[in-house]
């Protein structure tokens, strides 16, 4: 690394040159190389990379940041110096050490001549007198390692400081942190909603299997066939999110999109449950990123209907039209307990962040007497972010009175999409 450098420097330095001119173009030139050499960023990964590896400095990877970089081009010039000097010098020093370690017991077997070491002229004798040679060669011998463990403690204390992260760096990296956080948070969610979908509607279906086993057996057979589909499809969503997380490249598989509601309610129906479904509006010109969320958010709320309110009577709406996207799942939870709520968990709340990232609003919990158009910003019976009202006229399909219902209603602008 210090040849070119050196090379350069030598070059401006002609002998016929004055001293002073010699020095200062020596030095000129030794600065303007080593800067070049540290001001690409790969010399800068690079030298991060040496110091982690030779010196065990734990240094951060280097991150790009907004604010002026020729700061840290000048900090890899600056640490190249030392790197080179301190370099030059612990392997001149080796270099003489094993030549010591090598002359001294050299010369006593040679029949005891004098050698000089540094201008001092040392006279070994032989046989038994010449023995004290050993001692200088031992020392040759620690010196080597000495000096080169040396050198390594300096520059792994200049490393931190040369080739550390400075505060916009740190920052940079703590936001890059927090994002793949955010990332994997969103993946453990994405998990979460299809298995617990494809346990739920499988656990449904093998019991009715079981049930028709004898009675119907091509009833039995079409839910175990729909029992393989749905675990095909959560194979395909684990392998999808464990590739993410393991930063392989993308599965080719599509994620599902309200486009692809159709085979989610053939599997809901497949579980033997009563679904009723309306559309309103081209759910195919919802944006792809809402589309996403809301399949998911579909596929969770027909999890839970499944999971609390048995098998009769579930209902989805999803109507888009005019900048929003609604959906409306309700399904019965009995007359005799209309109190009762659903006891909470990672579905409902999870619903809550996906709509809550593309700045709608979720409102979950019971309603009476086939209320359908609660307002906003109204709260449930157990304090949450829910919708609790009487009797109310809506479009939420007609309710028998005193109907106790389990409610859940999103409404997500397409405009947070873009």
């Amino acid at each position: 690394m210090s040849l070119p450098p050196l090379t350069a420097a030598l070059l401006f330095a002609p002998p016929r040159w004055p001293t002073g001119f010699r020095v200062l173009g020596f030095v000129c030139a030794f600065a303007v190389v080593t800067v070049a050499m540290g001001a690409p960023l790969p010399a800068r990964r690079a030298s991060v990379r040496l110091a982690n590896g030779l010196l065990r400095a734990g240094l951060p990877a280097p991150v790009d940041t907004t604010g002026p970089r020729w700061v840290n081009r000048l900090r890899t010039a600056v640490w190249l110096v030392p790197h080179m000097a301190l370099g030059g010098v612990v392997t001149a020093v080796s270099c003489l050490a094993v030549f010591g370690a090598v002359a001294f017991p050299s010369v006593w077997l040679g029949s005891g001549e004098r050698m000089t070491v540094f201008g001092l002229s040392l006279r070994i004798g032989e046989g038994w007198r010449g023995t004290w040679a050993l001692l200088p060669a031992v020392g040759c011998l620690a010196l080597a390692p000495g000096v080169t463990l040396g050198g390594a403690v300096l520059l792994r204390r200049l490393a931190p400081v040369l080739l550390g992260h400075r505060p916009g760096e740190r920052l940079a990296a703590a936001e890059e942190r927090m994002n793949l956080l955010a990332q994997r948070n969103r993946l453990a969610q994405e998990l979460h909603d299809s298995i617990g979908h494809t346990l739920t509607a499988s656990t449904i279906q093998a019991a009715v299997a079981v049930e028709l086993m004898d009675s119907d057996p091509a009833g039995a057979r079409r839910a175990l066939n729909s029992i393989e589909e749905t675990s095909r499809a959560a194979m395909d969503d684990l392998d999808h999110v464990l590739g993410m997380l393991r930063e392989e490249p993308p599965s080719a598989v599509p994620r599902p999109t309200l486009v692809d509601l159709g085979p989610l309610v053939e599997r809901v129906r497949g579980a033997g449950a009563q679904l009723t479904v309306e559309v309103q509006g081209d759910l195919a010109r919802v944006p792809t990123t809402v589309s996403r969320e809301a399949y998911r958010v579909v596929q969770e709320g027909l999890t839970n209907a499944l999971r609390y309110g048995g098998k009769a009577g579930i209902r989805l709406r999803a109507t888009a039209r005019g900048g929003w996207l609604e959906l409306e799942l309700t399904n019965p939870v009995g007359t005799r307990t209309p109190a009762r709520q659903r006891p909470g968990g990672q579905g409902v709340q999870g619903i809550r962040d996906r709509v809550r990232l593309l700045r709608g609003t979720t409102h979950a919990g019971v309603v009476e007497n086939g209320c359908s158009g609660c307002s906003e910003g109204s709260e449930g019976r157990d304090g949450s972010n829910g919708a609790v009202c009487g009797p109310c006229s809506g479009g939420g399909g007609e309710w028998d009175a005193g109907e106790v219902r389990w409610r859940l209603l999103v409404r997500i602008p397409l405009r947070s999409a873009s």
